[in-house]
């Protein structure tokens, strides 16, 4: 069963400020009546066994979209029994799913809709067929949880912003940090081998200064497609700085990493931007740097970094993998 869904705000009045008068503020003295009456009003709202007043309090304790659509999936449950529930939505150009339970034959599809906005894709299913009567219910618990489920997939667009590089489309040096901590962590803790590679695309001042910076960024989008062409999808790419790429391989040891920069490095080389008398092709020079036991985050990326100097030293368009500092 398919059955689209649409939520709108409702039209409030705004009271038109007068350019003569100042709104002020009422300095009258203490009104016990009306505090008692937000006191109470507080209480019921917070105790309020009804559901929707239930649904929304708790989505608002929250902009977690994952953890909303948790809550979403019980409340609903606790009134309108289902199989499985799964949403679907692409937030700043990522994938995001969520899922609970198996599937039945009998789905009821819906289409999150707020002032003009598409906020995602629910569907719920079961064994047995929805009433009519059930299908309203879900339709005004869905309008309670719109607004918060908005706010959640914003918050997760900002939050995405902030850990993007605007130019390429791929993680900054930011969201890199967080994750080299993270890794850290879970090597430590599992014993799992973790390596960095950082890449320089070779003589790039003189690109811009020859070509200007225009040809400039578009090798770097170029080359931050190739990146990721040319690695696995449980590896990360991060523009690290400048003309300087990171790239983090989970479950692999140097000597696997070096295979992969070298790979990197074909991909890179097959950059060609035509500049109508000439042809503008790149090359990267790799620094590869495995995680060693209880290695903080900045020994590590220091080391990857001292590999990627030799690299360069060495006449670059070339890896170089560093095994300790010292070495």
């Amino acid at each position: 069963m398919g059955r689209k869904f649409a939520c709108y705000n409702e039209k409030y009045l705004q009271q038109a400020a007068s350019s003569e008068k100042h709104p002020t503020i009422n300095k009258s003295g203490p009104q016990p009546q009306k505090l008692a009456a937000l006191r109470q009003a507080h209480r019921e709202w917070s105790e309020s066994p009804d559901v929707l007043t239930r649904l929304t309090r708790r989505l608002s304790t929250t902009l977690n979209l994952e953890t909303q659509l948790a809550i979403l999936a019980e409340e609903i449950s606790s009134v309108i029994p289902f199989d499985c529930m799964n949403y679907r939505h692409q937030i700043a150009a990522r994938e995001f799913v969520y899922a609970t339970g198996m599937g039945g034959p009998h789905r009821c599809d819906y289409r999150l809709n707020l002032e003009g906005s598409f906020y995602g894709t629910l569907s719920l299913s079961r064994r047995q067929k929805f009433a009519e009567q059930e299908l309203e219910g879900i339709e005004l618990m869905l309008a309670a949880a719109i607004c918060p489920i908005r706010n959640a997939c914003q918050f997760i667009a900002i939050e995405q912003a902030a850990l993007t590089d605007s130019l390429t489309g791929v993680p900054n040096k930011r969201a890199m940090d967080e994750v080299l901590a993270r890794a850290c962590c879970l090597g430590d803790r599992h014993g799992e081998d973790y390596s960095l590679i950082l890449c320089d695309l070779d003589h790039f001042k003189k690109v811009n200064d020859q070509h200007g910076h225009v040809v400039g960024d578009h090798i770097l989008k170029l080359a931050a497609a190739e990146l990721q062409k040319a690695v696995r999808n449980s590896d990360s790419v991060y523009r690290f700085g400048g003309e300087e790429f990171a790239i983090l391989l989970p479950h692999t040891d140097e000597n696997h990493a070096r295979v992969v920069a070298d790979r990197i490095r074909k991909f890179i080389g097959t950059i060609s931007v035509n500049c109508g008398d000439t042809d503008v092709s790149v090359t990267t020079s790799c620094g590869v740097a495995q995680r060693l036991p209880d290695e903080s985050a900045n020994h590590w990326l220091a080391r990857a970094d001292e590999a990627l100097y030799r690299a360069k030293d060495h006449g670059r368009n070339c890896t170089r993998v560093f095994a300790a500092i010292g070495n």
